[in-house]
């Protein structure tokens, strides 16, 4: 038994190792560091909230903090519904144009901004043997209010205010997962393929990562993903290899 289990996981670590895609030069790098409380007030509902923090420009430059509570109700036995609420501080990027002729024309220094996200989920899942296969379809809605911003003039030598527009975005999250329950193990591991819908397919995730249960209430979890634009219309984010960790208390 033991020799199959040892097998089950290299065989599962080699698939996951072939899924990754490879790093390119235009790629980013960054963290992800999460704390969360979980907690089931009946077999049917549940209730959560997180904080995060995460990190881009190959982790040197903070990128996002965000604070989210969410409420799930399960349906059936395979089948859950939830309803998530996030806010989010982001710490945009410097941007800076230029003229015809290569001169500076306007730079934006970075700067911090709040957007609020609502998602609304339904997730069914399907157990073989000992392998959990979740197919989780998840409708986001992000709206980031207007903000005005210090912008520097090159041409006229000054400082101006500008006026960033409030932008709403709508998206369909398709993702489907894998997790692995290895007989007396404590790591539990899992892979997930998601792909973001707007007008176009717009981008797509691949996770990998491991499960951790200290204790009956405590929780780790670490992994890594890679996510990648296909629509340039994502201005909000980039490609970026993500090394993420997660710690969850439930009772």
């Amino acid at each position: 038994m033991a020799r199959r289990q040892r097998l089950s996981i290299i065989v599962a670590l080699l698939v996951l190792i072939v899924a990754m895609p490879s790093t390119t030069l235009a790629d980013d790098a960054g963290l992800s560091l999460t704390a969360g409380v979980g907690h089931k007030l009946t077999k049917k509902i549940s209730l959560g909230a997180e904080v995060g923090f995460y990190s881009r420009n190959n982790f040197r430059t903070a990128d996002r903090v965000d604070l989210g509570v969410e409420m799930g109700y399960k349906l059936l036995p395979w089948l859950k519904a939830s309803a998530n609420y996030k806010l989010l501080f982001d710490n945009n990027a410097e941007h800076l144009t230029y003229n015809d002729d290569g001169s500076y024309n306007n730079w934006r220094p970075s700067y911090w901004g709040a957007r609020h996200r609502f998602r609304v989920s339904l997730t069914g899942s399907l157990d073989i043997q000992r392998v959990t296969l979740s197919l989780r379809e998840r409708w986001q809605y992000t709206y980031r209010p207007a903000k005005n911003t210090r912008n520097f003039d090159f041409d006229d030598g000054e400082w101006e205010t500008v006026e960033v527009r409030g932008k709403g975005k709508h998206v369909l999250r398709s993702r489907l997962q894998a997790d692995w329950d290895i007989p007396h193990c404590k790591f539990d591991p899992f892979a997930s393929g998601e792909l973001y819908h707007g007008w176009s397919l717009i981008k797509y995730r691949v996770i990998a990562g491991v499960n951790y249960k200290i204790k009956k209430t405590h929780y780790l979890q670490a992994f890594y993903r890679y996510q990648h634009i296909l629509h340039e219309e994502d201005d909000d984010d980039a490609n970026i290899h993500l090394i993420g960790l997660g710690y969850t208390f439930k009772f």
